[in-house]
């Protein structure tokens, strides 16, 4: 089958390498354009084009694909018989979408209808569900509507993270893909019931910011489902720190009632780690962390090296 592919990020790379080994044709590769990186903000390729590049394949990195004609018409030129999407980072006008004779298929990493939008894996981890899995849809012009083709459930395993559990869903959602593919004159299409609609929206920087108010099980989610990115974080000392590991610990000394152990405040400090109040008496436990402008470190060494004591306040 003749396939233009949208992509960009690591998660789409399973999709992309199923559908070369499988013999599709892939006649253009559409991606996001090279964006800053690292400490020295270098231009950086998506994971996306630099797989594409290596097997020679054709690709476009328009801005804004629904202001571009010409990658329309570049799309329009490849003559595919479906679009692939999985995780491509823009909206794509109606005409890219329909224009192929089976239309545009996107592989998803949510059960469809719930956690419709650009977040879906982490807002799975951040709400604490059990169960997650992969929706196969034929795009419309409504972010993450479309008629489900196939779905497939898994169960989300023990204090998995979200960057684990996108890759569990990257290499399932490649499979459903190629047995969607093998079957699309036959396979049929069922409306999604929006009523039972949840939404996922894009989690910005600025959310990973750790409530020491909120119970510890809650920051051990935030954690689980941030720390790879955007990051979970908290104020140490008046400058960022950001979590990478940790749990939630137990209860803390004294009860908020006796004011004993306000949140945000270091209740102890030792090899395993710094402990720290959260709300309704519950405690967590940060294991290991990344200060601001330095490389991750157990919490431990950092408390040494920053002469954190019990009875500081963090967060602020």
């Amino acid at each position: 089958m003749r396939i233009v592919f949208f992509g960009s990020p690591a998660a789409a790379l399973p999709s992309l390498e199923a559908l070369l080994a499988a013999g599709h044709d892939l006649a253009l590769i559409v991606t996001q354009p090279d964006k800053p990186a690292g400490r020295g903000r270098r231009l950086t390729p998506s994971p996306v084009k630099t797989l594409a590049l290596g097997r020679s394949l054709p690709v476009i990195e328009p801005g804004r694909i629904r202001a571009d004609p010409g990658a329309a018409e570049r799309i329009r030129a490849a003559q595919p018989d479906v679009n692939v999407v999985v995780a491509y980072g823009q909206i794509i006008p109606h005409d890219v979408h329909f224009f192929p004779r089976y239309h545009s298929l996107n592989v998803h990493f949510s059960l469809l209808p719930k956690y419709r939008g650009a977040a879906p894996v982490q807002w799975t981890i951040l709400n604490g569900e059990v169960e997650s899995g992969v929706t196969i849809i034929e795009l419309n012009d409504r972010m993450d509507e479309g008629d489900i083709l196939a779905q497939e459930r898994v169960a989300v395993e023990p204090r998995q993270t979200a960057a684990a559990l996108e890759t569990r869903l990257a290499d399932l959602g490649a499979k459903l893909l190629l047995a969607t593919l093998g079957r699309l004159d036959e396979v049929p299409h069922v409306p999604q019931d929006h009523a039972l609609a949840t939404p996922a929206p894009k989690i910005r920087k600025e959310d990973g910011l750790i409530a020491w108010t909120e119970m510890a099980p809650a920051v051990d989610r935030k954690v689980l489902a941030l720390a790879d990115r955007p990051g979970a974080f908290t104020l140490i000392k008046g400058r960022r720190a950001n979590i990478l590991r940790g749990r939630a610990f137990g209860h803390s000394k004294g009860s908020p009632a006796a004011g004993a152990d306000p949140p945000g405040s270091v209740a102890s400090v030792g090899k395993a780690g710094l402990e720290i109040a959260c709300g309704a008496a519950t405690s967590y436990l940060i294991e290991e962390l990344q200060p601001e402008g330095k490389g991750p470190m157990t919490a431990y060494a950092f408390s040494l090296g920053t002469r954190i004591v019990p009875g500081d306040l963090i967060g602020i």
